[in-house]
């Protein structure tokens, strides 16, 4: 996650009128990202539409790549990792006939084949690449050697080596087939490269593909029906804005919730444990949430029938 926090004081500057102070704001909101911005731009962004203090998102999102990128401002940075590790989905574009060494267009070109392929043999070879399956990433990923970025590494010139990992691909499947190049959709868990996806397919098909197109279409809890585009956040006003802001809550649909009376809430609040009562409370669970009064109060585990907070929002 990267995250953002100022509250420094407003100073004029050559006759200009001072910056508003920033404001605690809570909650997430969903951009449709553009191709060609930044996912560290696209935080300023809704970070300055809502005049927010504190702003990160749960997933970085290529330059080149569309789509979902869920961005927590305050309070909501503290769910974050309840985004990161749900389920995403892609729809992607492979260009058959040539290799680049970012696996996808921004990268040169590295190797190139005469061979496409056809749609059965694509779609003979899906199998193989669903399910847990090992993946070596991308030399050009985020993912550090020795304290460096990988991507920093190969940017210098420097050899890259990265070991194969498991990852799991729930499903994988063709949209549409051109000859040039297909198109699927893919639904996968935490830590799995799309570009690999289409390097390891061309590699396999022996024709060499890598990624043209990539839009992420959802993230753990949130789907493309909750975005909001970057030029409707640029130009709204205080209501649209406050139609974008998502709940805190709305990063943790996927666990369940314990609702508990105000007197736990308050021990919770000060990082206590509470006993949970009542014949259908559950007595184990390793990731719930506890809300009083429809506000939400912690994020924590159940153990022999105790909620033990984990974190505790001021809401």
């Amino acid at each position: 996650m990267t995250t953002t926090d100022e509250n420094r004081p407003a100073e004029a500057d050559g006759g200009r009128p001072p910056r508003p102070k920033k404001r605690d704001v809570h909650g997430w909101v969903v951009l449709d990202k553009p191709i060609g911005m930044t996912s560290t731009h696209a935080v300023a962004v809704v970070k300055r539409a809502y005049n927010a203090k504190k702003a990160g998102h749960a997933g970085t999102l290529d330059p080149l790549a569309s789509g979902l990128l869920p961005i927590a401002l305050g309070e909501a940075t503290k769910t974050v990792p309840f985004v990161m590790d749900g389920r995403k989905a892609y729809e992607f574009t492979v260009a058959w006939g040539s290799q680049t060494d970012t696996d996808d267009t921004e990268g040169k070109v590295v190797a190139t084949s005469e061979l496409r392929p056809d749609e059965p043999a694509i779609a003979a070879l899906l199998p193989r690449f669903t399910g847990t399956i090992q993946q070596v990433p991308p030399k050009f990923s985020a993912i550090k050697i020795a304290g460096e970025r990988a991507y920093d590494l190969a940017r210098d010139g420097e050899e890259v080596t990265l070991e194969a990992r498991p990852v799991e691909i729930t499903a994988l499947r063709i949209v549409r087939h051109d000859g040039p190049t297909t198109t699927f959709e893919a639904e996968c868990g935490k830590g799995t490269y799309v570009r690999a996806i289409a390097r390891d397919l061309g590699l396999a098909l022996g024709c060499l593909g890598h990624v043209a197109h990539l839009r992420r279409t959802r993230v753990g809890p949130f789907a493309v029906t909750d975005a909001a585009t970057v030029e409707a956040l640029r130009d709204c006003d205080g209501d649209s804005a406050a139609e974008a802001l998502l709940p805190v809550s709305a990063a943790l649909q996927l666990i369940p919730e314990i609702v508990v009376h105000r007197d736990a809430a308050l021990r919770l609040k000060r990082g206590q444990s509470v006993l949970l009562r009542g014949r259908d409370a559950p007595l184990e669970a390793d990731a719930v949430y506890a809300v009083s009064g429809g506000v939400l109060i912690a994020t924590g585990s159940i153990t022999q029938g105790e909620f033990v907070p984990h974190r505790v929002f001021n809401l």
